[in-house]
């Protein structure tokens, strides 16, 4: 493609102003260093501007683009677009329906790929208690391996349906038929090759199993499983016998398994037959790893970002991807045509000056999937918040645009609204676990159940493992969504080194009624114990707690001292914590609280 020759825009005039306004005082422009950040206030996004930008982009394709998409495309279709942005330290993808953002991975290129990967280990313990084992898979953390998870194919897939066994071989391979055969199968010390199916998430070490799978483009190898499947979420019936009767035609190693995915509907027999080759292959490299490497041992590691948007993310409904990155482009090239060459057309060269998710409209769209706040095109707000486990989302009225004056309509509206929403932030956050939603209150049964069935609509498509229930009497609704890896914000927040993390921090009251109280308890017992009548004690502590004590509580420490016999001194420091202090005997120089 022809590099763009437009005339590069110079910046060095705006990087002179950028540093002179540097030098002067930060409280010049308003804005006072020393303070945090205001909380950003939510973006407003004009999702119908979003979807006239798309249409004016599709209208201005190039002429055989367009060609092509009036052949192959239904007049109605959603356009989609996947737009690959790439950085020094991160690479992005983002997927665009008309506009609007709808899915979001970043890829950190200063950090391992954790899901998916397969590691020969050693069993470090067993936790009878825990029913699980940790093993040392050479990481910082030994990884969490669950009894049931050690079955072979106990962890079936409900969304599989199996339609073939395969003859399982003796391969020497350790196994356990039942959960209490697995401390004699297993004991700790021995060697174990395992995959990784969450990552590690703050404290929790990674959770594996070993039931091994391999993803392809259009198959899932599964080397110990023996079982066959289709994945449910291809309804057609024609399609699916059809699927029945090439799976009983593919050609396994005997004990191996495959399920074919998805991306397999309508495809000819001899994508699947290449699909399985590539598989096999790379499965006899991770064989020859496990017999010659010692444990622990790295073995496999999942496709980084380019590869995974060739194989998962670019599949037929999408119409075009765009890269910024000339690497990324020719190594995307290149895997596609491994795979599915004729998806090959579809990605193009993004040659301008404008980064490319500015272009797109879908820096701001970005930016909001970090805002605790979230608004509602009719005017109500969502507002999320995020533990390690759980998240809670409240629904809110905020500055409703309701057309009738009493208001009824607006609650159902605002309600579908957020639960669309809700749908897509948890996709675009990555949020998972138990999220809890509270819902502005719905006298109506009827007015639940459509709200209920909008937020099973809107996950429909959504490629983690979800459960829904209907929302409560107290107005509720819960969802269960399987998480792999870390939330989107965890890779751009860190717990604030300060609080760690609580969001709060004691006020100086409640820390001089500490001091004083502990003070009061070791006078006392040093009375009981050692019979010391007079005490000269320094205290050591922030100014703010200071301030309090010679403030405030100021007659409360003249009293103490009368009352104890004690002779009290302060030193503060600005580096000290504000909820830390330290009493030490002067008299003697240990520290006594």
């Amino acid at each position: 493609m022809a590099r763009n020759t437009k005339r590069r825009p110079n910046y060095s005039k705006r990087r002179r102003i950028r540093t002179s306004s540097a030098s002067t005082s930060p409280e010049t422009n308003g804005n006072d260093l020393t303070a945090p950040p205001a909380e950003a206030k939510p973006i407003h996004i004009d999702k119908r501007e979003l979807r006239d930008a798309c249409l004016e982009r599709v209208k201005n394709r190039p002429i055989r683009e367009r060609i092509i998409s009036f052949f192959r495309r239904e007049p109605d279709k959603d356009y989609r677009e996947l737009i690959i942005n790439t950085e020094a330290l991160e690479r992005r993808v983002a997927m665009m329906e008309n506009g609007i953002l709808q899915g979001f991975d970043i890829e950190r290129l200063d950090e391992d790929r954790m899901v998916g990967a397969i590691f020969k280990g050693k069993v470090q313990n067993l936790e009878p208690g825990l029913k699980a084992a940790f093993v040392d898979i050479g990481q910082e953390k030994n990884a969490f391996l669950h009894y049931w998870d050690m079955l072979p194919g106990a962890n079936n897939d409900p969304s599989i349906e199996i339609v073939r066994q395969n003859k399982r071989k003796s391969s020497g391979r350790k196994e356990a038929k039942s959960v209490q055969d697995i401390p004699r199968a297993f004991p700790v010390g021995s060697e174990i090759v395992v995959q990784i199916t969450k990552a590690q998430i703050g404290s929790k070490g990674p959770r594996t199993t070993t039931n091994l799978s391999l993803p392809g483009r259009f198959l899932v190898l599964m080397p110990y499983a023996g079982q066959c499947g289709i994945s449910r979420k291809i309804d057609d019936k024609q399609e699916r016998s059809k699927l029945k009767r090439l799976i009983n035609t593919l050609n396994l190693p005997e004990g191996m398994g495959v399920i074919i995915r998805t991306a397999g509907q309508g495809k000819h027999e001899k994508f699947f037959k290449r699909d399985l080759e590539l598989l096999l292959q790379q499965w006899s490299k991770i064989e020859a790893k496990i017999k010659n490497n010692k444990t622990p041992a790295f073995l496999y590691q999942e496709p980084d970002l380019i590869g995974l948007t060739a194989r998962d993310f670019l599949t037929e409904d999408v119409d075009r991807v765009q890269v910024d990155k000339k690497d990324d482009y020719n190594k995307l090239i290149e895997t596609i045509q491994k795979i599915s060459p004729k998806f090959a057309k579809k990605v193009t060269f993004f040659d301008e000056e404008i980064p490319i998710f500015e272009r797109f409209n879908v820096e701001r769209q970005i930016e909001q999937t970090f805002m605790r706040r979230v608004l509602l095109p009719s005017g109500g707000e969502i507002v999320l918040e995020e533990t390690e486990a759980l998240v809670s989302i409240d629904v809110n009225t905020g500055s409703h645009k309701g057309n009738r004056k009493d208001g009824k309509n607006f609650i159902l509206q605002a309600n579908v609204e957020a639960a669309m929403e809700v749908a897509r932030q948890m996709r675009l956050r990555n949020l998972g676990g138990l999220v809890i939603i509270d819902f502005i209150d719905m006298k109506n049964k009827g007015d639940q159940r459509k709200v209920f069935q909008k937020m099973k609509g809107a996950m429909a498509d959504d490629k983690a493992k979800h459960n829904i229930l209907p929302i409560s009497q107290l107005g509720i609704m819960q969802i269960t969504r399987q998480r792999h890896d870390e939330s989107n914000s965890s890779g751009v927040y860190e717990p604030c080194p300060y609080c760690s993390g609580r969001g709060i921090v004691k006020s100086p009251r409640a820390v001089s009624i500490e001091i004083q109280r502990k003070i009061t308890n070791m006078v006392r017992r040093f009375r009981v114990e050692e019979g010391k009548e007079d005490l000269s004690l320094k205290v050591f502590l922030h100014p703010s707690t200071l301030r309090r004590l010679r403030g405030p509580d100021s007659k409360l420490i003249d009293r103490m001292e009368r009352n104890y016999g004690l002779k009290l001194s302060f030193e503060a420091a600005d580096t000290y914590h504000v909820e830390n202090f330290k009493v030490i005997d002067e008299s003697t120089g240990k520290e006594v609280i």
